[in-house]
């Protein structure tokens, strides 16, 4: 068997997270059975008490292996992906949310996928949507899983969960990184990932559990987040990635989940939008 590469954690906080959210993340993180070389956590500016208190409480208890930035302002979340890009000193490159919650094998599974098949730049897995206050899993959402089906996919949905992607530094450094974006910056990652040249692989699996909560829901369907969507799918399209009807057609549907009642939304998604 391949032997197991180091890598390093990516991730990103600021003040609208709860701080017992970001704990759960954090605790999932450093329980992997393959444990992280570092794990960087960039605070998009002034977190509040509450985060700072759990931010000091692993940086006792995780001295070697955290590795805090602070950004002077918030600053988005493509901007703080592209601190810790820039600090890592692994080739490999594990993202995560600072919300949700890693399985224990999470980073051996898809660690021994990569060092398996060194031709992959990128690999991701499945997530199981969980209820934040029951804690009941609602759904899975699945991902396509070979490169060719990936960069068909990719032309109109980001073919990867983001909270579970693992890259590498060099191929994202060969992309450009991440664009600046308010919204969106994981699936225009990716695109740019795939348009240079990166081969991307799904673990069939569930690996991350994925917090679900009222705030998720209003933002899948606030104009903001709305407008973002176009943007970005408008960018991949002059970029000559992907087709005019490519464009059109998830805008179509994006826009529609922006008119129609939130009774009805919730509905489309989970009937059509998680697969």
């Amino acid at each position: 068997m391949a032997e197991l590469p180091q890598y390093t954690v990516s991730m990103s906080v600021y003040s609208g997270e709860k701080a017992e959210f970001l704990r759960a993340s954090l605790e999932s993180m450093f329980s992997q059975t393959h444990p992280c070389r570092r794990l960087i956590l960039v605070c998009d500016g002034e977190l509040g008490k509450a985060l700072e208190g759990v931010v000091a409480e692993f940086e006792k208890r995780c001295p070697q292996q955290l590795c805090v930035l602070k950004m002077d302002k918030n600053s988005g979340v493509g901007a703080c992906a592209n601190a810790a890009l820039k600090a890592a000193d692994t080739e490999y490159i594990v993202k995560m949310d600072s919300d949700d919650i890693a399985l224990p094998q999470r980073c051996e599974r898809q660690l021994r996928l990569m060092a398996e098949h060194p031709e992959l730049d990128m690999c991701g897995a499945y997530i199981e949507e969980f209820d934040s206050e029951t804690g009941e899993p609602i759904a899975v959402k699945s991902t396509p899983e070979s490169n060719d089906e990936i960069r068909v996919y990719a032309r109109r949905r980001n073919p990867f969960n983001n909270q579970t992607l693992v890259y590498k530094k060099s191929a994202a450094e060969k992309a450009g990184g991440y664009s600046e974006v308010r919204r969106c910056e994981d699936y225009d990652f990716v695109v740019k990932m795939l348009a240079s040249g990166a081969v991307g692989a799904n673990i069939p699996e569930v690996l991350v559990r994925y917090r679900v909560t009222r705030a998720n829901l209003s933002r899948r369907r606030n104009w903001r987040n709305t407008r973002s969507f176009i943007s970005v799918r408008w960018r991949i399209f002059r970029s000559g990635y992907s087709r005019l009807s490519d464009f059109i057609i998830p805008c179509a549907a994006q826009l529609a989940l922006f008119v129609l009642p939130q009774s009805l939304t919730g509905k489309i998604y989970k009937k059509f939008l998680r697969k």
